[in-house]
């Protein structure tokens, strides 16, 4: 019989396929009713087992079932009963036959859903621009950015090679949120040059001090790129606040040759 180990990353892999991935088994193990009595550590340790392989099948199961992809319980059962008792219906390379097959359609039917919300994201994010664009005063760059200056701010605007200090909030255009600096109590800093397209272009056209609103297409964001939060093909809107401008060329030594800056 295959090992647990080889059999619980193959289990793995399909979870990550559909984005079922628990964040720890505590979560996934079922709720007691009443307080647990166990003769000894052993026993908890296995009941733990138990119910944490269960609870993360379940999970896994029920997300599998929205792909279109049911698997009967009972069957399940059966073969983890028939493995327990050393008479499994099929040979161990049946078993990994057959579960790299499962794995390959569970991993098909994941990347058509995925596809699928990836086209309904797009059109609703593109609804969602049209109407931003028709707000007082957002403009629309030649990319198709999206961006409304609430403050300018004083001094000069970043440059790509400039860091840039910022305080910020990312939705999506349902107003999920999915990052903020302001909770996090610390302001992000970063090369203008090291983030999206939507943010390098966007910021260009503040200062420090100033504040706007970014409305940004997929296609200057994330794309469909698989990013933890964000859907893909999302259109993203942010809150940004630019406190600092740090450029490079005035952080460089005076003397410095120019093919040093």
């Amino acid at each position: 019989m295959k090992s647990l180990f080889k059999v619980t990353l193959l289990a793995t892999a399909m979870a990550f396929a559909t984005g079922a991935m628990a964040n720890t088994a505590a979560t996934t193990a079922p709720k007691s009713a009443a307080p647990a009595k166990f003769d000894s550590e052993d026993q908890k340790a296995a009941y733990a087992l138990g119910a944490s392989l269960g609870g993360y099948m379940t999970n896994s199961l029920k997300d599998q079932d929205k792909l279109g992809v049911v698997l009967d319980r009972s069957q399940i059962q059966a073969g983890f009963k028939d493995a327990f008792e050393s008479k499994s219906k099929l040979t161990d390379a049946e078993i990994e036959q057959t579960l790299q097959t499962f794995e390959a359609r569970v991993k098909e039917k994941a990347h058509a859903k995925m596809l699928a919300d990836g086209k309904v994201n797009e059109e609703k994010g593109a609804a969602y621009r049209d109407t931003f664009a028709k707000e007082e005063g957002v403009k629309k760059t030649a990319s198709g950015l999206l961006y409304k200056v609430e403050t300018a701010g004083t001094g000069s605007a970043p440059g790509d090679s400039d860091s840039v200090v910022v305080n910020y909030k990312g939705t999506l255009i349902d107003g999920t949120e999915f990052d903020n600096s302001y909770t996090r109590g610390q302001p992000a800093t970063f090369r203008l040059d090291s983030v999206i397209p939507g943010w390098t272009e966007g910021l260009k056209f503040l200062k420090k001090g100033g504040k706007m609103t970014m409305v940004i297409p997929p296609s200057l964001a994330y794309g469909e790129n698989v990013v933890p939060g964000i859907p893909i093909n999302s259109t993203l809107v942010f809150q940004v606040e630019l406190l600092d401008v740090k450029s490079e060329k005035a952080e460089a030594p005076a003397a410095a040759p120019a093919k040093d800056k």
